[in-house]
């Protein structure tokens, strides 16, 4: 069953954003990149802004505001971002160490970020297409749940750390619990949690404790949801409609734009990137 309000066949298209102009200068950027500047608008759309495709599927009278404005980057912004992701001699990403306890955790000076999220939300597997510009960089990705043990930190440069943490729900660690809160309310350089939502199961009971820990800790946190590649247009659709309206009614902490994404097929990861130079306060964007 299709979403309510979605359009029958191509129906009437949105718009374009004024982010999805070529980019207006030359501007050094990766390869990968370069070839996705290269695409047929629709398809640049699809891999690089998933939720304004999405939104192409409502009728105008049925449009929510899916908050499409809030983080506007423009193609060059994007571009520039890219740059921070991608492993040169001079901007090294690299594994740094993993710890059990906040004790154990490395002193590093520099931003962070963390990724958390349910065993099994494809964690390992986001953050290894975020460094898909920096190859040698190994994340461990397994099909077993509760892969992840420990939080293993990964320097990004000279500008950001960004952690993986433990997967809670099936086969969290023991310590779970005593290890994520405290690293949630004592890490002094935190700027951001990622919080990683199944977009095609959508928020689960486990995913309501994670939340409520970072309402209550006051965190300003990101949700990100995973896997749109393994589901129908329209029952994403209407995942991304709940969802977002649960951010808007029971959240205060959260970021109103919802961040889709696919590691299989690279889509939202472009803007992933560009979000996070962007709050590490290594990107000023136009948007």
């Amino acid at each position: 069953m299709a979403a309510p309000g979605l359009l029958p066949g191509m129906g009437c298209l949105l718009e374009m954003p004024a982010a999805l102009g070529r980019v207006s200068r030359p501007y050094s950027t990766s390869q990968a990149f370069a070839e996705v500047l290269r695409l047929p608008k629709r398809q640049l759309t699809k891999l690089v802004f998933p939720l304004q495709e999405l939104q192409r599927q409502l009728l105008p009278e049925s449009r929510p505001d899916l908050h499409l404005k809030t983080f506007g980057p423009s193609l060059e912004d994007i571009a520039r971002a890219e740059t921070f992701f991608t492993a040169t001699a001079r901007n090294r990403i690299e594994y740094l160490s993993s710890a059990e306890h906040l004790g154990h955790a490395p002193a590093l000076p520099r931003p962070e970020v963390c990724f958390i999220g349910r065993s099994n939300v494809g964690k390992s597997s986001l953050i290894k297409a975020l460094f898909s510009l920096a190859p040698e960089v190994e994340v461990r990705v397994s099909k077993k749940p509760g892969h992840t043990k420990k939080m293993n930190f990964f320097k990004v440069g000279k500008y950001f750390t960004l952690v993986d943490m433990p997967g809670y729900g099936y086969r969290a660690p023991e310590d779970f619990v005593g290890m994520v809160e405290t690293y949630l309310k004592e890490r002094r350089n935190l700027m951001r949690t990622f919080l990683l939502v199944d977009s095609v199961v959508g928020i689960q009971k486990a995913d309501n404790i994670a939340i409520e820990m970072c309402e209550e800790f006051a965190l300003p946190y990101v949700m990100v949801l995973t896997k749109i590649d393994k589901s129908s247009k329209g029952h994403l659709l209407k995942q991304v409609l709940q969802i977002q309206k649960f951010v808007d009614t029971k959240t205060q902490g959260c970021f109103p734009q919802l961040f889709p994404v696919s590691a299989v097929t690279y889509s939202g990861i472009h803007l992933l990137r560009c979000f996070i130079a962007n709050i590490t306060g290594n990107l000023k964007t136009n948007g």
